[in-house]
C-alpha cells in the first residue's frame, strides 16, 4: 500500500475510532490521520506479537487500524483525565 493508502486509510480509522472513544469534537482531519496512522502501526505491532498479519487486505488493514487507534485514544484519554 502506498503513501497515499496510508493516508486513506488512516483517515478513516482515526475518524472512526475517534466516533468510537467520543473524541470527535476535539480532533481534526489532520489529527484523524495522525491517530489513524498510529494506530495502524500500534495494531500491526500488536498483532504480531500474535503472529497474525495485520496487512493481509483493505479490510483487515483497517480494522488493525481501528484496534490501535481506539488503543491508542483510550490510553491519551486515561492520561490526560488523570492530569
Amino acid at each position: 500500500m502506498g503513501i497515499i493508502g496510508w493516508i486513506i486509510i488512516g483517515g478513516l480509522a482515526g475518524w472512526v475510532a475517534s466516533k468510537i472513544m467520543n473524541t470527535d469534537e476535539q480532533q481534526g482531519i489532520i489529527l484523524n490521520i495522525v491517530v489513524g496512522i498510529i494506530g495502524a502501526l500500534i495494531g500491526g505491532w500488536l498483532l504480531s506479537l500474535a503472529n497474525i498479519d495485520g496487512s493481509s487486505g483493505l479490510i483487515v488493514s483497517f480494522l488493525t487500524a481501528l484496534l490501535g487507534a481506539c488503543l491508542l485514544l483510550f490510553v491519551v484519554k486515561a492520561v490526560t483525565q488523570r492530569a
